[in-house]
């Protein structure tokens, strides 16, 4: 069986396109092939890291790769689904071949203020979403 190709991108990958692909990864990983990319790669995000770890989902040595070098790779995917705002969604490439794009906006971890377990409470809520 060929497995579904998915991307999940957003602005860093450092937080919501990976815990998209670990928890699609974690319950579906054999009708599956997923991966996770950034617009500008960034540093995993160590709140994101916790959140999924709550869930037993270990993503603490995932790096954060760039999109547009998974597009010079040539890579095609049957959804690409970017998790960022609106705005920051227009700028993800077309991949080659035949893809549907699907945008569902979440928000980002990195803007959360307050404690520290005020933003894991948050990104959990987010992860949850």
């Amino acid at each position: 069986m060929n497995k579904i190709k998915v991307l999940f991108v957003c602005i860093h990958n450092s937080a919501r396109s990976q815990m998209a692909e670990a928890l699609l990864q974690h319950h579906a990983s054999e009708m599956f092939q997923v991966e996770s990319a950034g617009l500008e790669p960034g540093v995993l995000n160590s709140i994101a890291v916790q959140a999924m770890q709550e869930m037993n989902i270990d993503i603490s040595r995932k790096q954060t790769d760039n999109v547009f070098e998974f597009l010079k790779e040539r890579r095609s995917y049957n959804f690409v689904i970017t998790v960022c705002d609106e705005s920051q969604s227009e700028r993800c490439p077309i991949f080659p071949g035949y893809s549907q794009r699907l945008h569902w906006s979440f928000k980002d971890p990195s803007s959360l203020t307050g404690t520290e377990e005020d933003k894991l409470r948050d990104t959990i809520e987010i992860r949850l979403n």
